[in-house]
């Protein structure tokens, strides 16, 4: 097989749209561009519980950028918000499922911002480098897995034939194909055979290797449409339809960094993929 990487993405804040990268750093914690991180930044209630699409849908609207001084973040309806990443905030805790985990105020404006376009109190709050978060071990076996305000990994792995699958059956059945976007993957492969995902042992790239530790369980996110924010049944049951196993719906891998963190990333490169036999 000549797998390569078609697409590389990086989720800057929870939740909210993702950013396609040319290149990127593969970090110990997942996808860096500029020293920023795959879910650096989460968006919270009043108390403290991490906000996402499967309540706030119109979240996918909301687009974050980058200057070399700041976390930009624009919405349908809103002047753009500017955060500073120097912003010396309070150390807080915040919650990701169930994960109490340190993080940094963000400040008021940031603050009044998100709820003013979600309608409800909401914080923005970024990263706290001084606090480690690890994935668990009955997945990772001895290797410690750092990340941020991921569900539970690194990184999240996808391929283009699975996609492809999918959308095939939607035609079948009437529907519109939809985009990986809804999936929101780290990495997405190309010339990997449809769910063959579910099998890799390990990917190397270079010095690089990624190894899946397990099969990733979607939520509702996938029915939210990344271009209007609306949320509708249709993918979420045809996923239901066609992959569901006694630990949930499954689409896509999720992986930690065995090998190569710091080594650069391109789409392009060429994948030496590994299956278990």
């Amino acid at each position: 097989m000549n797998v390569r990487i078609a697409e590389l993405n990086l989720y800057p804040v929870k939740g909210c749209r993702g950013i396609a990268l040319n290149s990127a750093t593969l970090a110990d914690t997942g996808l860096e561009t500029e020293g920023i991180g795959d879910r650096e930044w989460t968006i919270v209630d009043a108390e403290g519980e991490f906000l996402s699409q499967r309540e706030y849908p119109k979240m996918a609207l909301i687009s974050p950028s980058f200057t070399p001084a700041s976390l930009l973040l624009k919405a349908p309806g809103m002047l753009l918000l500017e955060v500073p990443f120097d912003s010396e905030g309070e150390v807080v805790k915040v919650r990701i499922w169930e994960d109490s985990i340190s993080a940094v105020t963000q400040g008021e404006i940031a603050d009044l911002w998100l709820s003013n376009y979600l309608g409800v109190p909401a914080k923005l709050m970024r990263f706290d480098y001084e606090g480690t978060r690890l994935a668990a071990h009955r997945y990772t076996g001895k290797v410690d897995a750092p990340f941020k305000f991921a569900d539970a990994f690194p990184l999240l792995v996808t391929s283009n034939a699975s996609l492809a699958e999918v959308n095939e059956r939607l035609r079948r059945q009437g529907h519109a194909s939809v985009e990986m976007a809804r999936f929101r993957p780290n990495m997405v492969l190309d010339e990997l055979p449809a769910f063959e995902e579910d099998y890799v042992k390990q990917l190397r790239i270079g010095s690089v290797t990624v190894r899946p530790v397990k099969r990733c369980a979607r939520c509702s996110v996938p029915g939210v449409d990344p271009a209007t924010g609306e949320h509708s049944s249709v993918v979420p049951d045809l996923l239901a339809g066609m992959r569901s196993t006694a630990d949930g719906v499954m689409f896509g891998v999720n992986a930690i960094v065995v090998t190569g963190a710091g080594s650069p990333l391109r789409v392009g490169d060429e994948v030496d993929v590994q299956l278990n036999l």
